[in-house]
């Protein structure tokens, strides 16, 4: 479907969709509660916070990555 040079970018799509999906899911469920405002108040975070986390994906995964592979001892 997409070629494997757009890997980055579709998992940084998916993975920052994801997480910010549910991070603000409950991040507003904390702070306000549920009533009948809640969907909107929801989606009004998403729509805020999803550009942001998927540009800090991007920019962070080369960094996250290399971290990683330096915690994590390889199995010869």
């Amino acid at each position: 479907m997409f070629p494997p040079q757009m890997q980055r970018f579709v998992f940084s799509f998916f993975m920052s969709l994801w997480l910010c999906f549910l991070m603000t899911g409950i991040v507003t469920l904390i702070n306000t509660g549920i009533d009948a405002n809640y969907p909107v108040r929801w989606a009004n975070a998403f729509i805020v916070a999803w550009p942001i986390g998927f540009t800090l994906v991007l920019l962070s995964a080369g960094t996250v990555g290399k971290i990683t592979s330096r915690l994590v001892r390889q199995t010869a």
